[in-house]
């Protein structure tokens, strides 16, 4: 029988404790779980991939060796053909998100049919955590420290003091 190999991407910038949920339950679902990071144009970094990588790595280093992390710049689905991998997993918090993951789910079909999309909901007490809000937060200075592992919390605040914090 096949591999099953699955795609979990995102910027994870930074990665949260939502990130990691969504990662624990989906490396069950298959044999094989490759975290895609990559880079959205869309989106102003705090950390440069090189940096992102080694997190996530550090991150997921507990989760044993059927979880890999893999950097890409490409289209998910030409991603997800060079890895092998047949299922696309993806985190829902809330209706906002279903909406966009809905669309991209189909678009993704359209460009390749061979890769399913996977919908996990996010653990209630973590739905509200979004990588965005938690450098928000900590850019004002406020506390992050129940949205990310105590390492990231680190990362993040020893960023943000040499970015400089909003409203000092």
């Amino acid at each position: 029988m096949a591999e099953r190999i699955g795609v979990y991407p995102g910027t994870f910038d930074p990665i949260t404790l939502g990130h990691m949920d969504i990662i624990r339950r989906g490396a069950k679902l298959v044999d094989r779980l490759v975290i895609g990071v990559t880079t959205n144009p869309s989106k102003s970094p705090m950390f440069s991939i090189e940096e992102r990588m080694a997190i996530v790595r550090r991150e997921v280093a507990e989760l044993g060796g059927n979880v890999a992390v893999v950097s890409f710049d490409s289209l998910l689905m030409d991603f997800a053909e060079r890895e092998g991998a047949r299922v696309i997993i993806r985190g829902l918090r809330a209706v906002a998100d279903f909406e966009y993951e809905y669309q991209m789910a189909g678009m993704n079909q359209q460009i390749n049919p061979r890769v399913e999309t996977v919908f996990l909901m996010a653990d209630v007490a973590l739905q509200p955590i979004a990588s965005r809000l938690v450098k928000e937060i900590a850019l004002f200075g406020g506390p992050i420290a129940k949205f990310v592992t105590p390492a990231v919390c680190e990362e993040v605040v020893a960023r943000v003091n040499v970015l400089g914090r909003k409203g000092s």
